[in-house]
């Protein structure tokens, strides 16, 4: 797709979501990209990924979300789509405390795998399960200052806070690319790139069958 000059310039974004399996990550993209949410879900089988839009400052600006399998074994797999991205949702279930635990392993793992100005944000999903609750708001709140993350508890199931995670973390991407182009051509010129690359690698997922995936 070619960039356009001036008010209409588009820009396109990565951002992976990466947590446990059955933490929620599937049914935050597709509450986020459809407001859909399947109670009955099953676990994501490699990636899939959905592509939403934003008007910031009068330019349109495109997230390409990706929803990668939480489990062990998919894991390799998962680790190249880490690469090209902006921005990342961590997410945990509040209710579920070995899946908050496991964010230490996914912070390291994407420290490995990602530029270390990627935008970073610690999501405590399932907050509708008050009752069920094993991780505390503090206990979040704590591990994101100390790792300099942002947080907020969500619920895929009744939509809470789910369409402001994701555009806290585009918006905060798009400031951070705007504070570095300035208008740079070369940066611009690397963004066009990035995107060519970035289509690209999303058509070979498709054809090795890596989209399929139910919501987990």
């Amino acid at each position: 797709m070619e960039e356009e000059e001036g008010e209409g310039e588009e820009y396109l974004f990565k951002v992976v979501i990466i947590g446990d399996s059955a933490v929620g990550k599937s049914n935050l993209l597709s509450r986020y990209a459809r407001n859909e949410f399947n109670p009955h879900s099953k676990a994501t089988i490699g990636v899939e990924f959905q592509t939403q839009s934003m008007d910031i400052d009068g330019k349109e600006v495109k997230a390409q979300i990706w929803d990668t399998a939480g489990q062990e074994r998919f894991r390799a797999v998962t680790s190249a789509y880490y690469r090209g991205a902006f921005g990342t949702l961590l997410v945990y279930d509040i209710s579920r405390r070995s899946s908050f635990d496991s964010i230490a392993r996914w912070l390291d793992e994407l420290n490995t795998h990602s530029d270390t100005t990627i935008v970073r944000m610690l999501v405590g999903n399932k907050c509708d399960l008050e009752t069920l609750r094993e991780v505390s708001i503090e206990e979040g709140k704590a591990l994101a200052e100390a790792e300099g993350l942002f947080f907020i508890e969500t619920s895929a199931l009744d939509s809470t806070n789910v369409k402001t995670a994701f555009e806290i973390v585009i918006k905060e991407i798009y400031n951070n690319v705007s504070r570095k182009v300035l208008n740079s051509d070369s940066y611009k010129a690397a963004l066009s790139v990035h995107r060519v690359s970035l289509n690209r690698t999303a058509e070979e997922a498709q054809k090795q069958g890596m989209s399929k995936s139910s919501c987990c």
